[in-house]
C-alpha cells in the first residue's frame, strides 16, 4: 500500500513550503518513486510544484498532480455537498497513488478561498487518502506563549479529527524566541514538535522578482545579480556620505535616475564589499548617461542596474508589499529552506516515522542525499585552494547553507569577497585565508622544508612552495587545520596530488594512491577504479586498487563484489595482460579472504546476470558486481567516460584513496554539483579513516602524477 504523507497548516502565511521541500527531501533519500498531489489549485503557476519537479526531476505529469482548482470545488460543494467534492478528490488522489511508493501531498494555503472550516477539510481528506499529517503553525510576529497555545490547538484539531498526526512543525518565530518556544513545546505533546526560525532570506525578493513585479527594464546586470535576494530597500536622497554610511549588505538601492553619484557611489562601496549591495533601482523613468553606466558596469560587473517610470513613493509601496517566494527559478532560496529543516527538524526521526517502504535501488539522487547527510552528521573542515573560482564560490555557498561542513577558502582575500559579492553569494561563517600574507605561510615553510630535506629543500626555497595554494592548503590538512582538501577545478590533477605525495603521503597498508568515480546509473551506484591516476599498474598495485575500492564502496554504502576486468572471462583466455588480472586476483583473495572478487572477468559478464550465467554460473560475483577495477588507465578513463555520456550516469570523482589524509581532485569541467559532491565525500572520508588492510605490503611504490 502507498504510504502518503500530508503537510497541512491552519491558516495563511506559516511558510510551510519550507516543510514541504524538506518533507520531500526526506522521502526522496528512502524511496527512488515518489508522487506529488495538491487535492486544491489556484490559477497560475504553481511555483513549489515547479521547483520539486526540477530538483528531484519528477516525471509526474503536471496533469496527474492537481485535484481540482478552487473555483471547480466551491462550486461542486455547493452544487452536490462535501461529500461528493471529498470522494471526486479521493479518487483523484489515488490514481497518483498507484503510480507511487510514497505520495507527498500538499494540503490547502487558505488563500483567498471559499471554504468556511478548510482545516476540517484538509483533516478529512487526510484521513480518506490514508495519509499521515505534518501541520504547520505559523509564529511570525507573536509571542512564545501565543505560539506554545496555537500548536496545542492546532494538534487537538487534526487529532480530534481522527488524524494521524506524525509531528508538528512551528516556523518562521522569531530566532530570539526558537529556543523559549521549543522549551515549552518539549514533551508537551504525544509526537515530537519542531521549532523552526524566520529566515530574512527566504521571504526577501530577489531582484529578478522585483523587476518582474515592477515591470523594470534591465539597465545593467546578469542572471547572477538578478538572483540576489533584496534583503532591504534604502532610499537614496540625502548627499553621498550620509547615503553610504545608510546602506546595508544586501540591500536594493532606491534613487531617482538623476541622482548619478548616489548610483556610482553604491555600486564603488559594492565593488570594495562595504558593503556589497543587491541592486540599484532607478526611479522618474530617468536613466544616467552611457559614461556613467560604463562606469558602473565596470565598478560591479553583473551587478543590476533597474529603472522604472514611477516615483519613489508609489515603488516604495509595492516594494514593501513583495515577499519572496520558493520556486524553480530560485534555487538558493531551496539550498538556504532546506539547511533550515535540515538543522532545526530530526530528520532520522521524522523519516522512521514515516517509515517509508526502502528501495532496493540506489538512484543518483538517493545516493547525493545520502553523502550530504552523512557528512553532516560529524562535520568537518574541508579547504578549497580555488577560493576566487565562481564554481567553487557557488558550491561553497550551497555547502554552508546546508550546513554540510566547514569550509577554508584559499586566495587573496579582497578578491575572494569582491567576486562572491559580484555573485551575489553569502560566505557565511567561511574562513577566508591569504597564503601570500598568512602568519602561518613561515610555519609552514620550515615545515615543508624539514620534509624535503632530502631534495635539498631551504627554508627560503620552501617559503616560495608554500604561497602556492595547493601546498598550503595540503599543509593545513597535514597539520590538522583542515580536514581534507578538494582542488583541481583549474589546476591540473598533478598541481593537485603531488602536493599530498610530498606531504601527507601514502598510508603504510597501501603501496600506491589510487582514484575511483561513483558512478550513479539508473538505478544502482557503480565503483570504477581506477579511471584517473595510475597508468598501467602491476599485479601488486592492481591487487592494492581492488583492496583500496572495497574500502571505499563500503565506507560509501555499496557493498564491495570486485570484479577484475580482462577481456577475458574466467580460464578463456591467455596473455601477460590476463595474466596479471589473474594474479592480481588471487593476490587479493590471499590478503582479504572476507572479499567476493571474480576475476579475470569481462564487463558484461561482472554486470548482466544472463550472461554471467552463461560465462560463469554459480559465481556470487558475476552479474552482480558493484566494484569494478580496470586493468589499466587506458580503458578506466575511456569506459567512465563513455558510460557517463551514453547512459546518462552521473560520474561522481575521481575520488583518491591511499592517502594518510583526504585529498581530493576535480575535473577542470566540473559542474557546481560535482564540487558538492566531491566536498561531501571528502568530509566523509576524514570522519573515520579508511580500515587497514589486513597484510601491509611494501610503501616504496609510488604511483606516479598525471
Amino acid at each position: 500500500m502507498t504510504r502518503s504523507v500530508y503537510v497541512t497548516g491552519i491558516d495563511r502565511g506559516d511558510g510551510r513550503q519550507v516543510v514541504e521541500l524538506g518533507v520531500m527531501e526526506l522521502l526522496t533519500r528512502q524511496v527512488d518513486r515518489v508522487g506529488v498531489f495538491r487535492p486544491l489549485v489556484h490559477d497560475g503557476p504553481d511555483r513549489l510544484f515547479e521547483l520539486l519537479r526540477a530538483r528531484y526531476r519528477l516525471a509526474q505529469e503536471p496533469s496527474s498532480v492537481y485535484g481540482m482548482d478552487y473555483h471547480e470545488a466551491s462550486t461542486l460543494q455547493a452544487e452536490r455537498g462535501t461529500d461528493e467534492l471529498v470522494s471526486t478528490l479521493v479518487d483523484r488522489f489515488h490514481r497518483v497513488a498507484r503510480e507511487y511508493d510514497v505520495v507527498l501531498v500538499l494540503g490547502t494555503d487558505y488563500a483567498d478561498t471559499q471554504f468556511p472550516d478548510e482545516l476540517s477539510l484538509n483533516a478529512r481528506l487526510a484521513n480518506e487518502f490514508g495519509a499521515s499529517v505534518i501541520p504547520v503553525v505559523g509564529g511570525r510576529r507573536q509571542t512564545a506563549e501565543s505560539v506554545r497555545a496555537e500548536t496545542h490547538n492546532a494538534f487537538r484539531a487534526y487529532d480530534g479529527l481522527g488524524c494521524d498526526v506524525l509531528a508538528m512543525v512551528v516556523n518562521r518565530v522569531a530566532r530570539e524566541d526558537r529556543d523559549e518556544i521549543a522549551g515549552r513545546l518539549a514533551n508537551r505533546l504525544p509526537v515530537p514538535c519542531f521549532v523552526v526560525p524566520d529566515e530574512p532570506a527566504l521571504s526577501a525578493p530577489t531582484v529578478a522578482q522585483v523587476r518582474h513585479a515592477l515591470g523594470a527594464r534591465v539597465l545593467l546586470g546578469d542572471d547572477s545579480g538578478l538572483a540576489r535576494d533584496a534583503l532591504g530597500f534604502v532610499f537614496g536622497g540625502a548627499m553621498l556620505p550620509n547615503f553610504l554610511s545608510a546602506l546595508t549588505p544586501g540591500c536594493l538601492v532606491v534613487t531617482p535616475g538623476d541622482r548619478a553619484d548616489l548610483v556610482v557611489g553604491a555600486l564603488a562601496a559594492h565593488s570594495a564589499g562595504t558593503p556589497p549591495i543587491a541592486g540599484v533601482l532607478l526611479t522618474l523613468d530617468e536613466v544616467p548617461g552611457d559614461n556613467v553606466l560604463t562606469l558602473a558596469a565596470r565598478l560591479a560587473p553583473g551587478t543590476p542596474v533597474l529603472s522604472v517610470p514611477g516615483t519613489s513613493f508609489p515603488t516604495a509601496e509595492q516594494l514593501f508589499s513583495l515577499e519572496g517566494k520558493l520556486g524553480a527559478a530560485t534555487p538558493r532560496k531551496a539550498e538556504t529552506a532546506l539547511g533550515l529543516f535540515e538543522r532545526y527538524v530530526d530528520t532520522a526521526d521524522l523519516l522512521t516515522r514515516v517509515s517509508a517502504p526502502s528501495s532496493d535501488r540506489v538512484t543518483p539522487m538517493m545516493f547525493e542525499h545520502k553523502l550530504l547527510e552523512q557528512a553532516r552528521s560529524d562535520r568537518r573542515r574541508v579547504v578549497l585552494p580555488e577560493g576566487t573560482e565562481e564554481r567553487v564560490l557557488h558550491a561553497a555557498e550551497v555547502l554552508l547553507r546546508r550546513a554540510v561542513c566547514d569550509l577554508t577558502l584559499l586566495g587573496p582575500v579582497d578578491q575572494i569577497r569582491k567576486k562572491a559579492a559580484d555573485l551575489g553569494i553569502d560566505l557565511g561563517d567561511a574562513q577566508l585565508i591569504d597564503p601570500a600574507t598568512s602568519e602561518l605561510r613561515d610555519t609552514f615553510a620550515e615545515t615543508y622544508a624539514s620534509l624535503r630535506a632530502h631534495k635539498g629543500v631551504t627554508v627560503e626555497l620552501a617559503h616560495d612552495v608554500v604561497s602556492d595554494v595547493n601546498y598550503f592548503g595540503t599543509l593545513m590538512v597535514k597539520e590538522g587545520l583542515a580536514d581534507g582538501m578538494v582542488s583541481g577545478s583549474v589546476h591540473s590533477t598533478a598541481a593537485t596530488i603531488r602536493p599530498s605525495f610530498e606531504i601527507i603521503k601514502t598510508r603504510p597498508d597501501s603501496s600506491i594512491v589510487s582514484s575511483v568515480f561513483f558512478m550513479c546509473l539508473a538505478d544502482k551506484v557503480l565503483v570504477y577504479g581506477d579511471c584517473a591516476v595510475n597508468p598501467d599498474p602491476d599485479a601488486e598495485q592492481l591487487a592494492d586498487i581492488a583492496v583500496q575500492s572495497a574500502a571505499t564502496a563500503a565506507r560509501f554504502g555499496v557493498e564491495p563484489r570486485i570484479a577484475m576486468l580482462s577481456y577475458s572471462t574466467g580460464t578463456s583466455g591467455s596473455g601477460a595482460d590476463v595474466d596479471k588480472v589473474r594474479e592480481a586476483t588471487e593476490l587479493v583473495r590471499a590478503r582479504r579472504p572476507d572479499l567476493k572478487i571474480e576475476g579475470p572477468i569481462q564487463y558484461d559478464a561482472a554486470v548482466e546476470p544472463s550472461v554471467a550465467a552463461t560465462k560463469l554460473p554459480g559465481s556470487e560475483v558475476a552479474g552482480q558486481a558493484t566494484v569494478l577495477i580496470f586493468p589499466d588507465l587506458n580503458t578506466g578513463n575511456n569506459t567512465y567516460k563513455a558510460v557517463q555520456r551514453s547512459a546518462g550516469a552521473i560520474a561522481v570523482g575521481p575520488v583518491l584513496q591511499g592517502l594518510r589524509k583526504p585529498v581530493n581532485d576535480l575535473s577542470r569541467g566540473a559542474l557546481v554539483q560535482d564540487i558538492v559532491n566531491t566536498v561531501a565525500i571528502t568530509a566523509i572520508q576524514a570522519q573515520t579513516p579508511a580500515p587497514a588492510e589486513q597484510v601491509p605490503v611494501p610503501s616504496e611504490k609510488k604511483a606516479p602524477v598525471q
